[in-house]
């Protein structure tokens, strides 16, 4: 029996892990994919945009030869979090669903053998961040193969002609690593251009691309058909085809709102924001509460690492404070 489990891994998760230890309570993290996956994910050649320690959990100092840290360096330094507090963390475990009541807890998951594994707790912490379900192509094909949600690297499109849909720090990454790396390259985006919060030494770069005609452009402008070969846009000047070997739908992605409404975690119907109490973060479900980017609902870009790693000490210190009350016997 321990005092929680903690679905997922990422920083949030680590430093839920971190904070329980700290009061004394046991604590195992159940992580679908490997420790911190969101950001294994994430571009090979990423730069935060932020600076070391506004990614800090667990009052462990974070360094980086830069002003601001890579994703490589982000990687190492969890890694050593999670070794440093010898947290007890599950990799490769899927969560299937989680039964009982506050005090008594079944969460019942899946390994990557497919062998059933089954934890019992006090309380239960979701902290399974959003980066797991992209935000798809409402589009005709847009469910081919070649259409792509997470951008790694470009080397395997050189030569090949691409498009990327969005108009954020991800697409805008994207399309100018493409550009560079040999692959011809369009941008797609419903607005009517960049979204004004791209990094500041990656808008202006783009924009220059597309001003000299070097990267394609087509703003207010949406993908109405995706076939093997070729896209066809909506644009302000009527359709268009495009000839296209892969799409990069830099669309977002959103958390498992399905997962939180089956386990009675009811969602707003306008923002999918749970209800949580303010000061504990606890959800409707008594026993159950919610952490990290998961409490904003579609509002994702509300809570990053930088504010949702403090979500860990205002669960915990909650935690505590109800275990430490007498119990009746059972």
């Amino acid at each position: 029996m321990f005092d929680a489990v903690v679905v997922g891994a990422g920083p949030t998760g680590l430093a839920c892990g971190i904070e329980l230890q700290k009061r004394g309570l046991t604590a195992v993290l159940i992580e679908k994919g490997c420790v911190v996956n969101s950001l294994y994910n994430y571009p090979t050649n990423m730069v935060f945009f932020t600076t070391p320690e506004l990614l800090e959990i667990g009052g462990i100092p974070m360094t980086s030869l830069n002003e601001k840290p890579n994703r490589t360096e982000a990687l190492k330094y969890y890694r050593r979090v999670a070794d440093f507090f010898q947290l007890d963390i599950r990799q490769y475990q899927r969560v299937e669903r989680i039964e009982g009541e506050d005090g008594c807890f079944t969460t019942q998951a899946i390994d990557r053998m497919g062998c059933p594994r089954q934890y019992e707790s006090r309380k239960v912490i979701l902290a399974m961040g959003y980066y797991d379900i992209p935000n798809k192509l409402d589009a005709p094909g847009g469910d081919l193969e070649k259409v792509i949600h997470y951008y790694k690297e470009p080397h395997p499109y050189y030569g090949l002609d691409v498009a990327v849909i969005g108009g954020k720090n991800s697409a805008a990454i994207a399309a100018l690593e493409l550009h560079w790396t040999g692959a011809r390259t369009t941008l797609i985006h419903r607005g009517e251009g960049l979204h004004p919060h791209v990094k500041y030494w990656i808008k202006p770069n783009l924009e220059n691309r597309i001003k000299s005609g070097e990267i394609k452009a087509y703003f207010k402008s949406s993908v109405k058909e995706v076939r093997p070969d070729s896209l066809l846009l909506a644009t302000p000047d009527g359709e268009v085809w495009l000839k296209n070997d892969f799409v990069f739908a830099m669309t977002g992605y959103r958390p498992d709102f399905e997962f939180m409404a089956a386990h009675g975690i009811h969602l707003d119907p306008a923002t999918r924001k749970p209800w949580t109490n303010q000061e504990t973060l606890e959800s409707e479900r008594a026993g159950i509460y919610l952490a990290g980017v998961v409490v904003a609902g579609v509002h994702t870009n509300e809570i990053f690492i930088e504010n949702g790693r403090f979500h860990g000490e205002r669960i915990a210190a909650a935690i505590a404070g109800e275990l430490a009350k007498p119990r009746l016997p059972s």
